[in-house]
């Protein structure tokens, strides 16, 4: 799913327009999410929680195909209580092709700013004074092009969606996620930023499923890193593996994120409560 945020002044009224714009020159379902007046955390290093800032719980997003809102006392209106804005994401992830947040944003979700902002989002991906300079046909264009926000229910979905599932039985997963603490006297982390290499970080990901898929009674491996800043308990890595039996599934799902661990150009740089370093500069 192809995610764009909104911040500012007006976010409401730019994020209808990229809507509209998206709806009528993609394919896929848009999914609209209004935070309303909602608390921006693009710095604060952890999930967006639902607020209890006064929202109106009203669609306004016309064009989308679902429509998801920030109320008063905290309830998402169409998709459950009590939910993070990468929560809502994940659940959405699996139905959408395209979602746009008004009103928040998240560190490692793409945003637009429109006026002034406090603090500085971590992802600007376009910034105006007003909303009349943002161009919401380029961003329309360009959504395509940011770094997608897949769930592991997206893909486990697309495992089950392989012509050979009939002959499987077996689904493993793997998910990785940020540690807070090796050990009871470690300092906390207080996040992880991950980067990569454009395009070979994907194809060796593509080289390695490719091979593992070779194997006998393995029918689908997928594997998707996510990339930016993770706070504590953020999930950063999935392994999907569809086989014929329990053992072939285990088996694979470990060599997957092994690999993925020591062939895959992506570098992970550490913040705890004294210091910051990139692990690889440790040899770790």
């Amino acid at each position: 799913m192809q995610t764009l945020c909104v911040v500012g002044d007006v976010a409401g009224a730019v994020a209808d327009e990229l809507v509209a714009h998206i709806t009528e020159s993609r394919d896929g379902r848009v999914a609209a999410i209004d935070y309303g007046e909602a608390v921006d955390d693009a710095t604060a290093g952890v999930d967006t929680e639902p607020t209890t800032a006064s929202v109106d719980a009203e669609p306004t997003t016309a064009d989308a195909d679902g429509r998801f809102s920030l109320t008063s006392d905290g309830r998402w209106v169409g998709r459950g209580d009590d939910r993070s804005l990468v929560d809502l994401l994940d659940s959405l992830a699996p139905d959408y092709a395209y979602a746009i947040v008004a009103g928040t944003s998240h560190h490692r979700l793409p945003t637009v700013v429109v006026g002034d902002t406090d603090p500085e989002p971590a992802n600007v991906v376009a910034d105006a004074p007003t909303a009349d300079g943002i161009d919401i046909a380029d961003l329309a264009a360009r959504i395509d092009d940011f770094e997608p926000h897949i769930s592991l229910q997206t893909l486990i979905d697309r495992a089950e969606a392989s012509p050979l599932v009939e002959r499987a039985g077996a689904i493993a997963t793997f998910t990785g996620q940020v540690r807070i603490k090796d050990s009871p006297d470690d300092d906390r982390t207080e996040q992880l930023a991950f980067e990569k290499y454009e395009g070979v970080a994907a194809e060796r990901m593509a080289a390695i499923s490719d091979e593992l898929t070779d194997r006998e009674g393995v029918f689908e491996v997928l594997m998707h890193h996510r990339v930016g800043v993770m706070g504590p308990g953020e999930d950063i890595v999935f392994v999907v593996v569809l086989a014929g039996h329990r053992e072939e599934a285990f088996r694979t799902v470990e060599d997957g994120i092994n690999r993925l661990k020591e062939e895959v150009p992506i570098f992970k740089k550490e913040t705890t409560e004294s210091e910051e370093f990139w692990l690889h500069e440790r040899g770790c």
